[in-house]
């Protein structure tokens, strides 16, 4: 019978030592996922419906802290520019440096010629747009559109501008990532733009929200031991219970 005991009280510091790691473990990931996130995006309220269906007016959204230089087609960017109101806005990048853009042909814009796809537009969007002559981006600047074209002050509202509209690339914060509320999740990768380049992908929020949700799980599950085996503990001290287990045997 001390033999038993022994053995359950073993147990019991083992369970007691792996349950402090746990919590131990689960604090360092809840905590450092938060500042992991903390550090690589920003928050950002979206005050219109350019970017509808997209992004809707009053949505939050995540937004991962990038350069200007990485910045490619199809991405929807945080920037701030003076001619257009030095103010934070939300717009996608259809072209690039070096790109040649115009809208429309067969309802679709075009891009160095070719007809993009773009899944992500409200039906009819695209042709409801401002007609876009064929713009040569120069270089180290970008042409942004917002997904609801017939409403959006984005580079159709600046073509007489020095730049025809486009802003420098030093003029993006963010790339967009995720609305976080409504709890959208993530954005849909941009497609039709593959044939033209590289595209962007996304940043590390999957890896930031698994680092905080298994933390919580392992503080969670960390501290409900202690509670957990007291109780077993008692239940198998009870009087009667070690003769009724005899019994049995």
């Amino acid at each position: 019978m001390s033999g038993t005991g022994r053995t359950g009280e073993g147990h019991g510091r083992l369970g007691s030592k792996l349950s402090g790691l746990a919590v131990a473990l689960g604090c360092v990931l809840f905590l450092g996922g938060f500042a992991w996130g903390a550090v690589v995006y920003q928050p950002y309220t979206v005050p219109t419906d350019s970017m509808a269906p997209t992004i809707a007016g009053g949505d939050r959204v995540l937004a991962e802290r990038i350069d200007g230089s990485e910045v490619e087609r199809g991405d929807v960017v945080v920037f701030k520019q003076a001619s257009w109101g030095d103010l934070p806005m939300v717009k996608r990048v259809v072209a690039v440096g070096g790109d040649t853009v115009a809208c429309c042909t067969q309802d679709k814009l075009t891009v160095n010629g070719k007809k993009i796809d773009e899944p992500y537009l409200p039906e009819g969007s695209a042709a409801e747009s401002s007609t876009i002559p064929s713009i040569k981006v120069p270089e180290g600047r970008l042409f942004l559109l917002g997904d609801e074209r017939s409403g959006s002050l984005d580079s159709t509202a600046h073509l007489t501008e020095a730049g025809n509209g486009t802003v420098p690339r030093s003029a993006v914060t963010a790339r967009v990532d995720a609305v976080a509320w409504p709890m959208d999740g993530m954005l849909a990768r941009p497609t039709g733009f593959e044939e033209l380049g590289a595209t962007s992908e996304p940043g590390p929020l999957r890896l930031v929200l698994a680092a905080v949700v298994a933390g919580a799980v392992l503080v969670l599950g960390g501290a409900a031991y202690g509670p957990v085996a007291k109780r077993a503990g008692r239940r198998r001290g009870r009087p009667g219970t070690r003769e009724r287990a005899l019994a049995g045997g």
